[in-house]
């Protein structure tokens, strides 16, 4: 597990550093409200190239950024609706899948299905900077 303290002029360090080893596959993105979960996925939209606003999918659960960037948001119906409605096969895509508000329960299902997973925690620290711990299986 690797630990980060940055301030949002330093994303670039922190997405560089995971593009590097990861890119492709589900991102969980973990975190408070207002963490930088959403914050997180427009700099990492922005490193691949990808010239287009970057929302939370709050309300449509997904949003598509070129043709393989795939952004979810299951904060509002919870992971047993996620996969009710079949969303595990939109995982399998080719591309990287980032899912905010997903959790251990989600990743533990996701390890299990064959799914290269990686989970960033996120938490809000003084001086207006986030705490990134990127956990591997």
């Amino acid at each position: 597990m690797n630990t980060y303290e940055l301030g949002l002029n330093e994303l670039s360090v922190l997405v560089d550093e995971i593009l590097k080893n990861f890119s492709s596959g589900v991102i969980i993105l973990d975190g408070d409200l207002a963490s930088g979960k959403t914050t997180l996925t427009k700099q990492i939209v922005k490193t691949l190239g990808v010239d287009t606003e970057v929302t939370s999918p709050t309300f449509s659960l997904q949003q598509c950024y070129g043709d393989k960037i795939f952004h979810y948001d299951i904060y509002n119906k919870g992971i047993e609706h996620f996969i009710s409605l079949g969303m595990l096969e939109e995982l399998e895509k080719d591309g990287l899948h980032l899912v905010e508000w997903g959790d251990e329960k989600l990743k533990k299902i996701l390890l299990s299905a064959g799914f290269d997973v990686l989970k960033i925690e996120i938490k809000k620290k003084q001086n207006n900077k986030r705490e990134y711990k990127i956990c591997t299986h």
